[in-house]
C-alpha cells in the first residue's frame, strides 16, 4: 500500500514557504503522494442564509494544478494527486492542458483525481450547469483521454464539440490516471465503469463493502477486471498517533492499494507542527 498525505490547506493560509517546506519534507520522510483539495471560490454565509457547507469563503484553498506545478519544480519523486477536481464546473478542454503541463513538468507524476462536488454556488460563480454534472463528467473523462493521447481528436458528444484539434506537447503519462471520488450509487457505477482508481467517502467496514460491491459489478458489466481499480482510503489524525497507525492497518486489510494521512482538524496551529506528526508517523509506518 503506497501511504501519502493530504496537504493541509485549510490550515496554512496563503503561506507559500509553507508549500515548499511541506512539499519537500514529506518526500524525504518517504510518503509516496501529495493530495489537494480543490474549491475555486468560497460561499458567503452572511450573503447564503443557512449555509452550512465545510468551508466557506474564509477557507483556503490553493489551486491544485498551479500549486504542483510550483512543487514540481522543488520535488523529485512525489506524486501529486488531485483528491478531488471538482471537474464539471471546468472546461474540459483547458483541465486537459493544465493536466498535461504539471504531468510534463513533473516528469508524469501526476493523478488526476476528480468529482462532481456539492457547492452550487461555486458552479453557479463558475457559469456551469449544476444539475447534470454527473453524466457531463463521465462524458468530460473519456474526452480527457483522448486528448492526453492523441495528436488531433475529433469529438461529438452531448456536452463537448471537438473538431480536429488536440494538446501540444501531450503529457508523459498518455493517459494520465483519472480517479474518481464520489458518495452515491451513481458515482460508484460511474467508477466502476471509468476509473482507474477511487477515494471511497467512508472508513473500511458495511459501508465500503456495500460501495465496493457496485463498483465491482458496474466494472465487470463494463468488461473490466474489479482488481485493476485502484483504492486509496483515509487515516486522519486527532492528537492519537497509534489510532493514525490502527486506520492505516485497517486500510491495507481491506485493500486499499493507496492511502493519505490527513493532519487536518487536528489542532495542529502551524506548517512545522503539522510535520512533526508526520515525522512520527513516518517512523512508526514500515511501509514509508
Amino acid at each position: 500500500m503506497r501511504v501519502g498525505v493530504v496537504f493541509p490547506q485549510t490550515e496554512l493560509g496563503g503561506d507559500v514557504g509553507a508549500v515548499r517546506a511541506y512539499g519537500q519534507r514529506v518526500e524525504e520522510l518517504g510518503y509516496t503522494h501529495v493530495l489537494a483539495y480543490d474549491h475555486v471560490v468560497g460561499a458567503d454565509p452572511t450573503v447564503h442564509e443557512g449555509w452550512n457547507g465545510p468551508y466557506d469563503v474564509h477557507t483556503t484553498f490553493h489551486e491544485p494544478l498551479v500549486m504542483f506545478g510550483y512543487l514540481a519544480a522543488i520535488t523529485t519523486s512525489v506524486e501529486l494527486v488531485t483528491g478531488v477536481i471538482i471537474l464539471p464546473q471546468r472546461q474540459t478542454a483547458l483541465v486537459a492542458k493544465q493536466a498535461a503541463e504539471v504531468d510534463l513538468l513533473s516528469g508524469g507524476r501526476l493523478r488526476l483525481g476528480v468529482g462532481i462536488g456539492w457547492n452550487a454556488v461555486e458552479y453557479e460563480a463558475l457559469g456551469e450547469d449544476f444539475s447534470n454534472r454527473g453524466k457531463r463528467s463521465a462524458e468530460q473523462i473519456e474526452l480527457l483521454r483522448l486528448l492526453w493521447s492523441d495528436q488531433t481528436v475529433t469529438f461529438d458528444g452531448d456536452f463537448h464539440k471537438v473538431t480536429g484539434a488536440g494538446l501540444a506537447p501531450l503529457p508523459v503519462q498518455r493517459p494520465i490516471p483519472v480517479w474518481i471520488g464520489a458518495a452515491s450509487e451513481a458515482g460508484y457505477r460511474r467508477i466502476g465503469r471509468l476509473a482507474d482508481g477511487w477515494f471511497p467517502m467512508m472508513g473500511p467496514g458495511s459501508g465500503l463493502d456495500y460501495a465496493r460491491g457496485i463498483v465491482d459489478k458496474a466494472a465487470v458489466e463494463a468488461g473490466r477486471d474489479p482488481a485493476a481499480i485502484g483504492m486509496e482510503g483515509r487515516a486522519s489524525w486527532a492528537g492519537d498517533d497509534d489510532a493514525v497507525i490502527s486506520e492505516v492497518a485497517a486500510w491495507a486489510d481491506a485493500g486499499a492499494t493507496h492511502l493519505s494521512i490527513n493532519t487536518m482538524s487536528g489542532g495542529l496551529a502551524t506548517v512545522d507542527d503539522h510535520l512533526a506528526v508526520l515525522t512520527r508517523v513516518a517512523e512508526a509506518l514500515p511501509s514509508v
